[in-house]
């Protein structure tokens, strides 16, 4: 089974929605994933997802669920890929990963061919609008991350 961990800064918006969407995107394909979702900064550890991205993602039938929780070193062992949805998160994880760990270390929307943008946008301070283009974001990069695990079985 192949592990995929979600990362972005506070771990209540956009990871979460990107483990769910990875979650369905998996589930729909028939394939095993284990997919969880953290942070790299500590700001909402033990909080629920943004209650706004809860209900964009529910507008398309996605459920985001889970408790906020900061990266922590076993992470680049456990998972097989950690996958961040912006270059500075990315260099977080570079930074802090253990030498020699062996999780590849990516971002999410290098798995949408038709990204046009390698950044997912952190919505926390926009509108619900924000919410639900991050979301549109998200959902192909998951669908093409899945592809991509199929494609190395």
């Amino acid at each position: 089974m192949v592990r995929v961990l979600a990362v972005c800064l506070g771990n209540i918006c956009r990871s979460p929605a990107a483990e769910a969407a990875i979650r369905d995107a998996a589930a729909e394909a028939g394939l095993a994933v284990e997919v969880d979702s953290a942070a790299t900064g500590d700001y909402h550890v033990g909080e629920p997802p943004n209650p706004r991205m809860q209900r964009v993602a529910a507008e398309v039938g996605m459920t985001v669920t889970g408790t906020a929780r900061q990266i922590r070193p076993e992470d680049f062992e456990r998972f097989d890929l950690i996958v961040a949805m912006d270059r500075d998160n990315l260099r977080t994880l570079r930074r802090i990963a253990p030498a020699g760990a062996r999780a590849e270390l990516r971002l999410l929307r290098e798995f949408d061919p038709d990204a046009d943008d390698l950044e997912v946008p952190d919505p926390y301070y926009g509108t619900d609008d924000d919410f639900r283009r991050t979301l549109a974001m998200i959902r192909p990069a998951a669908r093409g991350l899945v592809a991509h695990l199929a494609s190395r079985r």
